[in-house]
């Protein structure tokens, strides 16, 4: 056997060093069973590792000197219509299959989203291009459908979807959809990991792959590469133990889809490549190979699930934070991958006429495949030493200058000596760590040793900064041809702004619709956006949209490249904006936790940004059916406030009301009557929701009438309400004396005899917060309660007072567009408006002294009967008014007794009639 030598190696080793060789034998040469295994089969299998630049470098090399006609790729195999995509977007970007509505699978996991992230420094995307651009290359993708990913995921399993981790911009470009990773090669055994971390001094899994693997294996062979690859993998796989079932599912899966396809078609095995994870390549189920007599593994069909395709964007960080990897480890790895093909002179595949790709030559001839005997290759590779490059002062010289520059301009205090120090440290640091030459690891390590301070006078720190150097936050984006129909139609509806789409910056937009009335049609789309889109990706700045009210210029911060996945994920939903807000308001409303207040402001977005009767009217009728089935008030405040602004919106509109406000009218009038006495009695309704619902009686009880509803319900109700809690019976006394029943002297007795019971006074704060809130249902009471205001504040003591005062200016706080302009203006009629006149203002509700009779002027008839006789329709008025005939005419030369005696009785009438200028004659 050819690995006969390395097998009897690895079990004396076993048996030296191992405390029970048994398993330590089983692993070592199972390991090599797996190696020879694999590299026996009649189909090439290609295993690589997920965004590894020395997989890609070796996939390049291969599909060079091999040219084979058929691949079969680890990848979902219903996204292969979106490869065809690929050239129109600027890599990384992201395949999705995105389902909104689910069947089949728990409601809770809704809505479900498969991405498989796509980067040049990827030997996925090698292939992928190298199929796409060579006319009679097949590229058949062989794993699960994404239907299949949720149908194999245990009930139980609550977290279906991996939460990505948003602490930057670009980490969110994801969201919380499943990632396929194609080969995952992390050992699933922690104290496997740790030891290797622990031994190959390094801080994380990402650093110990960059250095025993990806710098090894960059300049391997391609023999030894595979080798190496798969023997890994057979190692993590023999250590896992966990959800080894649907691995060996998905194995049993492609395999089985791998033979439907050469049955079919008659391709030669050997003209085919097999590009799977590592993981995979050691698979050890009976439907493994082509030789394999066991059956074909039974394949579900997929659920009723519609599930929709598309690209999103993607970034590295966003790569990190969806698979668990070590920040900055994509960037480094898209370093490693450009010096590689530097330093190799290799040409990588590019798809023709993707952004920034070079035009890449096809097939040059096809080779003559030979079969070549399996060579041990691991055995020389394990026992020779690495080989030790030198240090390539330049680049780290480069390095260091670099990252001192970039700190000075982000706020830190960094000199040439700084410089200096880090590419000193980072030579140190890497021969501490047994490395010949210094990594970006070691380089960053240095940096941060070298730069940081105290405190990071910037946004970024140093450790950022490194990363933003080495390469950055690389952020892929969907070319326009590659988007859904709706994201095309919004660019191109929004085209008279003349703004770039491809930007990701926040760009300015100014609408001037008086003079160009052709921008309208574009600021209904913003407005609609601003809903649909993150607050951040749609932003005014300049103009409202109200009922009834349209700006005449608005100003509009965008960042829609920014936020391209948002927008291409509106494109799953239908097929325009105005669709997709449509659904969504039909899906607010008709959710089961929805309420009527949610329903109203359905309403008011439907006319406010669609404009459209018929809808409004729906989504009014599903309002009075949540109103009427509400059995709380909590959302009283809400529900007023809406359907005052609605109705007072809809008269203007039309004459009739629309038949869906009446019967909200009428369902809430009884609605509210109904639960009025429980709420007034019930501790876990506040007050602020009861003087809503007295509002609501009391505002449209003249529409509620008119409509054939009966007020002795609402008189029933408040007789039958008891409160006991101190705000709610002020409400209640504030209610009765709106209706009749109690007079406004009574209810001023009543509030004179608390502010004089020393047992009442503590509780006069909550008396006075709900005769705050009673200036809802009752407007006429504004002076009593500016009254009784002024009376507390003019007689609590302050340790009552003090107190109290938090809650006041919460209640006005919290009713400022209601409570507070109403209480200034009765303030402002009440009291005296200058400094001057406070000395002499008495109150209106204190008692106005009588004048003594003395100091009233006896009224003398002469004068009285010239001004009668004077103004002869005057006399006859008051005359008229007082009972008497008129036409009379005192005699010029006396004074009519009676007429005398009668301006005795009123001489206030004499006084103000002659002060008037008329009367100066």
């Amino acid at each position: 056997m050819t690995f006969d030598a390395l097998r009897e190696q690895l079990a004396v080793a076993a048996t030296a060093f191992a405390d029970e060789p048994g398993s330590a034998r089983e692993i070592l040469t199972g390991m090599v069973d797996d190696v020879d295994r694999a590299l026996r089969e009649e189909l090439e299998i290609f295993p690589v590792c997920h965004h590894s630049p020395a997989s890609a470098l070796a996939m390049v090399r291969r599909l060079r000197d091999m040219r084979p006609t058929v691949i079969y790729l680890e990848l979902c195999e219903d996204l292969r219509p979106l490869l065809d995509e690929l050239r129109n977007c600027r890599l990384p970007v992201a395949l999705q299959a995105f389902a909104g509505e689910v069947h089949g699978f728990p409601a809770e996991w809704a809505p479900l989203s498969v991405i498989a992230p796509i980067t040049e420094a990827s030997a996925e995307y090698q292939a992928i291009a190298y199929a796409l651009d060579n006319p009679g290359v097949e590229l058949v993708l062989v794993d699960r459908s994404a239907d299949h990913v949720f149908q194999w995921t245990p009930p139980d399993h609550q977290d279906a979807h991996m939460e990505a981790d948003t602490t930057n911009d670009g980490d969110a470009l994801h969201g919380d959809a499943v990632g396929i990773d194609i080969g995952d090669l992390r050992p699933h055994f922690a104290e496997l990991e740790q030891h290797l971390l622990h031994h190959g001094k390094v801080r994380h899994w990402s650093e110990w792959w960059d250095q025993y693997v990806e710098q090894p294996l960059t300049n391997a062979d391609y023999d030894s590469y595979r080798q190496v690859m798969v023997m890994i993998g057979s190692l993590f796989r023999r250590l896992r133990r966990t959800d080894a079932d649907r691995d060996e599912d998905r194995e049993r899966y492609m395999w089985t889809r791998i033979r439907e396809h050469l049955a079919a078609t008659g391709a030669d095995p050997s003209r085919c490549l097999y590009v799977c994870g590592a993981f995979h390549a050691a698979s050890r189920v009976e439907q493994f190979g082509l030789t394999s007599d066991a059956a074909p593994y039974e394949i579900t069909p997929r659920s009723v699930t519609t599930w929709q395709y598309g690209l999103i964007p993607s970034s590295h960080s966003a790569i990190e934070a969806q698979f668990g990897l070590a920040s900055g480890s994509v960037s480094i790895a898209a370093l490693t991958w450009s010096k590689g093909l530097r330093r190799n002179r290799t040409k990588p595949f590019r798809l023709k006429g993707q952004q920034g790709a070079q035009t890449e030559s096809g097939q040059r001839g096809t080779p003559t495949m030979v079969a070549t005997p399996v060579a041990d290759r691991l055995s020389g590779f394990l026992s020779r030493p690495p080989a030790l490059d030198d240090v390539d002062e330049a680049e780290l010289l480069e390095w260091s200058v670099d990252i001192v520059r970039l700190a000075r301009r982000n706020g830190y205090l960094a000199s040439t000596a700084d410089a200096i120090a880090v590419f000193e440290t980072a030579i140190l640091l890497a021969s501490l760590r047994d490395r010949a030459r210094p990594t970006p690891y070691d380089f960053q390590d240095a940096a941060v040793t070298c730069l940081e301070k105290d405190h990071v006078p910037g946004r970024r720190d140093v450790r950022r900064l490194c990363e933003i150097m080495l390469g950055g936050d690389r952020i892929g984006q969907v070319g326009y041809a590659a988007l859904p129909p709706l994201a095309r139609d919004v660019l191109d509806r929004l085209a008279p702004l003349a703004l770039d789409p491809t930007k990701r910056t926040v760009q300015r937009a100014l609408l001037d619709l008086r003079a160009a009335r052709q921008l309208r049609p574009v600021s209904d789309l913003l407005w609609i956006l601003r809903q649909l889109l993150p607050p951040e990706a749609v932003r005014p700045i300049m103009g409202t949209r109200s009922l009834g009210d349209r700006p005449i210029q608005e100003s509009w911060d965008l960042a829609l490249g920014k936020h391209q996945r948002a927008l291409v994920q509106l494109g799953y939903e239908g097929v325009s904006v105005e669709q997709v807000y449509e659904r969504r308001l039909r899906a607010t409303v008709a959710a089961p936790e929805a309420t009527a207040a949610d329903a109203l402001v359905a309403v008011e977005e439907a006319l406010l940004y669609l404009g459209g009767q018929r809808l409004a009217n729906d989504l009014g009728n599903r309002a009075v059916t949540l109103l009427a089935a509400e059995r709380t008030v909590d959302d009283a405040p809400e529900v007023l406030r809406r359907i005052r602004r609605l109705l007072g919106h809809l008269r203007t509109v039309d004459a009739a009301l629309p038949e869906w406000c009446e019967r909200f009218v009428t369902a809430g009038y009884a609605h509210y009557c109904t639960l009025l006495p429980t709420a007034f009695s019930d501790e876990e309704t506040g007050v602020r929701q009861v003087a809503a619902m007295l509002g609501f009686l009391f505002g449209m009880e003249n529409l509620a009438l008119s409509l054939g509803c009966d007020h002795t319900q609402l008189e029933l109700a408040v007789r039958q309400s008891h409160p006991e809690a101190p705000a709610k019976v002020a409400l209640l006394w504030a209610t009765r004396c709106q209706l009749g029943m109690l007079a406004l002297p009574e209810l001023r007795d009543r509030c004179a005899e608390m502010f004089t019971n020393p047992l009442v006074v503590p509780a006069l704060p909550q008396y006075l917060s709900g005769f705050l809130h009673a200036l809802e249902p009752a407007p006429t009471l504004k002076p009593f309660v500016v009254e009784v205001l002024s009376k507390a504040f003019g007689s609590l003591p302050d340790a009552v007072l003090l107190p109290w005062l938090p809650t006041l200016i919460t209640t006005l706080r919290d009713q400022a567009d209601d409570l507070v302009p109403t209480l200034v203006r009765e303030a402002g009629r009440t009291f005296p408006a200058t400094l001057a006149a406070i000395d002499n203002w008495t109150p209106p509700w204190t008692a106005q002294p009588t004048p003594p009779a003395a100091s009233k002027p006896a009224p003398t008839g002469g004068a009285e009967n010239a001004l009668l006789r004077a103004h002869p329709a005057t006399c006859d008025a008051l005359a008229a008014l007082l009972g008497y005939e008129a036409g009379r005419r005192p005699p010029a030369s006396a004074a009519d007794p009676e007429l005398t005696a009668l301006l005795d009785r009123f001489p206030g009438t004499v006084e103000a009639l002659a002060t008037q200028p008329w009367a100066a004659g």
